[in-house]
């Protein structure tokens, strides 16, 4: 069968960064929690769209600078929040198929609902529309991802967990060559839950222990997907929530934590789905990946979903 690739990702990020501090103290929250995210998450910064910036801008600049030379079959956009500032203006999917110059008849989707494993979800979603019976053996699909935060503070700090920013992230799947073949995959999902931020205090504690054992169950799974075992996975991409979280991940699966690629979490934080994908492209930009290494994508969402992708580095595109 035809390898399911993923070619051209890119990622924008707005100019401003605020500091995690100034964020919750907005919130009311306490100085010895403040000193925990800086000190125990490694979080000090985040990346917001600044007065002079426009979300809709900046998630349509990454889509194109991601989209193929041929028209998408589909376009996909995954998001965590239900709300982005450019739904309510109407008309989104008409002016993002002008800014990318498609015909009217390239269907535009969001994919949400699932909470940070949107954009890794789409992965799946787009090989299998690419594996349709009927579909053309050049086909694509363009796939975007991102949140804007910064429009309520309360949609973007989980207490006592993480504090998200505002990013786009955008990348093309087929089928044949390109810079990422998927070699596996898996997801997980744990409906004890579903309350989301409206957790009780009980909840919350026993969430938190989930998700490491989730996390770890959905990262072998994938692993087992791809046919490798955990030290045969070069380099780990995580959902940045944070330092404390992966720390303990490290600590119960005996994986590397020099393996694990958090260089960017004390200036960006945590991005929604798109954490992973940035810190793709970070660590291939860096040097930090090369042809024929395996890394593992991951993703966590409220509610709760669990989402690991692994990927094989092919050469320069």
């Amino acid at each position: 069968m035809t390898a399911t690739t993923l070619s051209r990702v890119a990622v924008g990020l707005p100019a401003t960064r605020e500091p995690v501090a100034d964020v919750l103290t907005r919130l009311g929250t306490p100085p010895a929690h403040l000193r925990v995210f800086e000190r125990l998450y490694g979080l000090r910064t985040t990346a917001v769209v600044g007065p002079d910036e426009d979300y809709e801008h900046l998630l349509l600049t990454t889509a194109g600078r991601a989209r193929p030379a041929a028209d998408p079959a589909l376009v996909l956009y995954g998001h965590t929040l239900l709300t982005q500032p450019m739904a309510l203006r109407t008309g989104f999917p008409g002016r993002l198929r002008d800014s990318l110059a498609l015909p009217a008849t390239v269907p535009v989707h969001g994919i949400s609902q699932m909470a940070c494993t949107a954009v890794l979800r789409c992965v799946e979603l787009a090989a299998r529309h690419l594996e349709r019976p009927g579909a053309r053996p050049d086909e694509t699909v363009l796939v975007l991802g991102g949140d804007q935060g910064s429009i309520a503070d309360r949609s973007r700090v989980i207490p006592l967990v993480t504090v998200a920013g505002d990013s786009a992230t955008a990348f093309t799947v087929r089928r044949g060559p390109g810079r990422y073949r998927v070699l596996g995959q898996a997801r997980g999902r744990d409906t004890r839950f579903h309350a989301n931020l409206r957790m009780t205090p009980d909840e919350t504690r026993a969430f938190g222990r989930a998700c490491g054992e989730q996390l770890t169950a959905v990262v072998a799974a994938a692993l087992a997907d791809a046919g490798l075992r955990q030290e045969q996975a070069d380099l780990l991409l995580p959902h940045q929530n944070n330092e404390l979280f992966w720390n303990a991940f490290c600590t119960a699966t005996g994986y590397p934590r020099d393996r694990v690629h958090l260089d960017l979490l004390g200036e960006l934080g945590h991005n929604y789905g798109n954490d992973a994908l940035i810190a793709l492209d970070h660590a291939d930009r860096t040097g930090r990946l090369r042809p024929g290494q395996r890394c593992v994508l991951t993703a966590i969402g409220q509610g709760a979903y669990f989402h690991a992708l692994v990927l094989q580095v092919g050469e320069e595109e």
